[in-house]
């Protein structure tokens, strides 16, 4: 029943050393008790032990369990020298594992708070809480390398800025990018790319089966680097779309007289001014049908009625009818009749309650509930 008794590590290849242990801990009891680092009292076996030994017992007995030890993320010399202690050890018995286990454990349990190791991990930890020029400058001032793990970085790119990356580089390149990515974000990318090149890439994948390790994590932090020198912008959205968003919430009148004026001045801005903008008219055009309901709850039905009442534009009463024709019949027939009251509606009353209406179907989409259709009919992304 020995083997019960005992954890084996991998066997010396020769000598008669065993690591740090002076001699196989005894299978009995441990004698003399010793104060561990932690505080609590480890048997006499333990007490032979240096750091390393019983780094090697805690890791071997993870690995045995079936732990998933992330060992690489050590630097390459403890890596070496934590398998250079396994390889001189041989048998630990169980009261000793005993002994370290405790002790580890005990030493997890008072472990309040964790800092990231050295200043790399310190910047990474930090990444979007402080400027890209003080972490450039940190990295620069410590020499600390740009990236810990560059495809990290590239993982958390959007499929189209992972497209442009490997539309820019070589085919052979671009494999390797493909090849380090997640299943669902290397199909997005795919599909991001024009059909030949696409198929260059993934063809190109069956010519990578010999790329070294260090091959990629050079092409990772040549990639990675790329996306760390574009410069800062001010702004998430084009120029067309703050206009747009601007105009859409301006009166109708100046609306159309700014527009006017930008497609007297350059065309192509003019052109992306009007599809980011969106009135009342474009409610019919853009919106699902199954969709009325959702706006609606979020409406207040004097609103509503005001909006109808004021519109007399071809494209507005075309909203208006769509809104109707979408809604529950007993909300389209009270609303009706409450119009036939309401009567002649004020351009500002009027104008602003077209603006709630836009405004809450904006939100709707902002937050993801509703999808609008683009002017081709089709959904917008």
């Amino acid at each position: 029943m020995q083997d019960d008794q005992m954890l084996a590590l991998p066997m010396a290849t020769g000598g008669d050393g065993l690591g740090d242990f002076s001699a196989p801990a005894p299978l009995g009891g441990m004698g003399g008790g010793m104060d561990s680092p932690m505080g609590g009292s480890l048997g006499g076996s333990a007490s032979h032990l240096s750091g390393k030994a019983k780094a090697a017992i805690v890791v071997r007995l993870l690995l045995n369990e079936g732990a998933d030890i992330p060992i690489e993320e050590l630097p390459d010399e403890l890596q070496m020298e934590l398998t250079q202690q396994m390889g001189k050890m041989r048998i630990v018995d169980r009261e000793t594992l005993y002994a370290v286990a405790s002790e580890f454990a005990e030493m997890l349990d008072n472990v309040g708070l964790t800092f990231p190791n050295g200043l790399a991990g310190a910047l990474t930890a930090m990444d979007g809480k402080i400027s890209r020029h003080t972490a450039s400058r940190l990295r620069k001032e410590a020499g600390v390398r740009q990236f810990g793990n560059p495809w990290d970085r590239l993982k958390q790119l959007a499929p189209e800025d992972l497209a442009s990356l490997a539309e820019a580089e070589s085919t052979e390149v671009a494999a390797v990018l493909l090849s380090k990515l997640d299943t669902a974000k290397a199909a997005q990318m795919l599909a991001a790319l024009p059909g030949p090149v696409a198929r260059k890439i993934a063809y190109a994948v069956s010519h990578t089966k010999n790329v070294t390790p260090d091959t990629v994590d050079r092409i990772g932090l040549s990639l990675a680097a790329q996306v760390e020198a574009r410069p800062d912008l001010a702004f998430d959205t084009t120029p067309g779309q703050r206009v747009g968003a601007i105009l859409t919430e301006a009166a109708a009148a100046k609306r159309d007289e700014v527009l006017t004026a930008l497609e007297e001045e350059d065309e192509e801005f003019a052109g992306d001014v009007r599809k980011a903008i969106f009135t009342y008219g474009l409610i019919a055009e853009r919106m699902h049908p199954l969709d009325v309901p959702k706006l609606m709850r979020v409406l207040s039905q004097p609103d509503v009625v005001t909006a109808i009442a004021f519109a007399s534009a071809e494209e507005d009463v075309a909203s208006s009818e769509f809104l109707l024709e979408n809604m529950s019949n007993r909300m389209a027939n009270n609303i009706r009749e409450e119009v036939t009251e309401r009567g002649k509606v004020k351009r500002a009353d009027g104008e602003t309650a077209f603006s709630m209406i836009v405004n809450a179907m904006r939100d709707l989409v902002n937050s993801g509930e509703i999808e609008l259709r683009s002017e081709d009919g089709e959904e917008d992304e």
